[in-house]
């Protein structure tokens, strides 16, 4: 089983019969076409996607991966605003091309030479980690926020265009926005004439119980850029703005141009994915699968003491490996170890080798997983644990309460 969806992008699973019909027949009668022409797949997509976002989110393009969405999104804004400085998170990833790879912090800039100028980070959410604590221990992201503003704008020479986020930083480790987080942010890009650019590469499409992650805060972005989901794996991205940033842009002669944008191909596809959602109503799916996902991880947390962190949102989980629950000291040799063990058990879950990613799992299994799937799942992660040396297990095997919690294969 397969619960990263590929590079957590398959939200349909692999092989859906109706995608797999959908690339037959449109490979067999239109897959490609001039980059100026626009074909009825591309038309019908954009209708039925602004049927579900939003009012401000109304015009869209589409093009092929994250980072072409993402790198078409920066540019709009330095368009619109006339201005060049970029903000983003300090674990954030938003893909490999020169825009995108500028406000890209969490890994990829080594060996490189200078980025585009202009950018600048601010600390990524972390309440597991961050050293910003309220008397109580408990995580004050606030102040932390307003921190890393304070040495934005001690370093910006005022031409501030656009901060860019994910809901959930997946690569930076599955850490969720707190909550306000999102409006938190908004009014610090009101304050200084920026938009602000969200990145639902992973988490649009119903992967976060919520048909795009931004909705359970309640703001919408000036910018939405889509990806991963969209495709159900194949190439398929969108940048989504307003009538008027789209307008601006437009009189400004912004230009981004693929050999692949609006291809009907990808189009089609992104169509069906999205009729499927909707139709089997997957994202109220999502949510009743969410919560048995969760509390079985934390039921398995409270079995292991190399369980440092369970976190998430949706069926978009975190598992984070440590050392020692007190040092926090990252586990990267035992979660290699681990995700070896699930693999040869049957069950992909992802582990990056990328020091960066700090020995945290991945988990971000398809909407149209089964509840015998699940379950199936869940007991291979736990016989895993269980299983394998150095997961320090805090049971004794006697204990029937904890064996009530955690069933044995």
């Amino acid at each position: 089983m397969d619960w990263t969806c590929g590079q957590m992008s398959s939200i349909l699973g692999h092989g859906h019969p109706e995608i797999v019909k959908t690339i037959q027949e449109h490979a067999a009668s239109l897959d490609h076409l001039y980059s100026g022409m626009l074909s009825p797949p591309v038309i019908k997509l954009a209708q039925r996607l602004k049927e579900v976002l939003p009012e401000g989110l109304d015009k869209m393009m589409f093009l092929s991966t994250g980072g072409e969405s993402n790198e078409a999104a920066i540019k709009m804004a330095k368009v619109y605003t006339g201005k060049f400085e970029i903000v983003g998170l300090a674990s954030g990833w938003h893909g490999m091309t020169g825009l995108a790879i500028a406000a890209t912090y969490h890994s990829g800039r080594a060996g490189h030479r200078p980025m585009v100028p202009g950018n600048h980070q601010i600390p990524a959410p972390n309440a597991y980690r961050s050293i910003f604590r309220h008397p109580d221990g408990s995580y004050d992201w606030e102040t932390e926020l307003d921190y890393g503003w304070a040495l934005v704008d001690r370093a910006s020479c005022r031409s501030l265009a656009a901060v860019v986020l994910e809901v959930i930083l997946s690569s930076g480790g599955i850490h969720t926005l707190p909550p306000g987080y999102l409006k938190a942010m908004k009014a610090h890009c009101e304050r200084r004439g920026m938009l602000l650019i969200v990145d639902e590469a992973q988490t649009g499409l119903g992967r976060t119980g919520t048909m795009f992650g931004f909705e359970n805060e309640g703001v919408v972005p000036d910018i939405l850029t889509l990806s991963k989901t969209s495709g159900n794996g194949l190439p398929m991205s969108a940048v989504v703005t307003s009538n008027a940033i789209e307008k601006t842009c437009r009189e400004q002669r912004f230009l981004f141009y693929t050999t692949h944008v609006s291809d009907p191909l990808p189009a089609a596809v992104g169509l069906k994915v999205l009729e499927i959602i909707i139709r089997d109503d997957l994202v109220a799916r999502c949510r009743v699968l969410a919560q048995k996902l969760h509390t079985a991880f934390s039921n398995l947390q409270s079995g292991y003491g190399c369980i440092g962190d369970v976190r998430g949102r949706g069926l978009m989980c975190g598992i984070e490996i440590v050392k020692d629950t007190k040092t926090k000291e990252p586990g990267m040799e035992l979660g290699a170890r681990l995700s070896k063990n699930m693999f040869d058990l049957g069950l992909s879950a992802n582990l990056s080798a990328m020091s960066s990613f700090g020995g945290i799992f991945r988990i971000a299994p398809p909407l149209t997983i089964t509840d015998e799937e699940l379950d199936l799942g869940i007991e291979i992660m736990e016989k895993t644990f269980r299983m394998t040396e150095g997961t320090i297990p805090l049971y004794s095997e006697d204990n029937t309460n904890v064996q009530d919690v955690m069933p044995r294969l």
